[in-house]
């Protein structure tokens, strides 16, 4: 069996700043010597703070779903619609491909990783279609609110990635 040796037994932390290999010095939190910012042995509080972007992103799934995220006012109609909604129509449409990737990209994997920066294709095609079809006397597309909840669910899972402190993974698989 291999034992690895970890850079914190051999005295050496890494700044989460600058990324600097700095020899650990007392008292602790010591300052890295590149950028000035406190260097400790893991993130502090970045199970805490994780959980509760996570837990904020999860609340706000819900109305990403359910709230329109562009109302379409054409010369005969007004229609408001949500990802699900979009997703059947690609479907009536006979767009089968598109209606998979958009299921895919917008409801399947937001809700199996709500930790890591995944496709944001429901706020990008939004603001495409905004900007082309913006033709006064034919047709207006607004972006609704289930496109900001979206875009809020993305942003927070990327806050959650970037304070995770993935060492921690480390620690928990040398302690067991």
């Amino acid at each position: 069996m291999t034992t690895f040796v970890m850079g914190r037994a051999l005295g050496v932390l890494v700044c989460t700043h600058c990324h600097a290999a700095v020899r650990a010095i007392r008292p602790s939190p010591a300052l890295c010597p590149r950028c000035g910012a406190s260097i400790h042995v893991r993130k502090p509080h970045s199970v805490a703070t994780t959980a509760a972007l996570i837990a904020s992103a999860a609340l706000l799934y819900i109305p990403a779903n359910l709230l329109p995220v562009m109302h379409t006012h054409t010369f005969f109609s007004d229609k408001d619609d949500t990802i699900v909604s979009g997703v059947l129509s690609l479907i009536q449409e006979g767009s089968w491909p598109l209606a998979l990737l958009v299921f895919v990209a917008s409801i399947v994997v937001p809700l199996l990783k709500l930790i890591g920066r995944w496709s944001m294709l429901d706020v990008y095609a939004i603001s495409v279609i905004v900007a082309l079809v913006q033709i006064r006397s034919l047709a207006t597309i607004r972006v609704g609110l289930g496109a900001l909840a979206f875009g809020t669910v993305v942003v927070l899972t990327m806050l959650a990635a970037q304070t995770f402190d993935e060492r921690l993974l480390w620690d928990a698989e040398a302690n067991g």
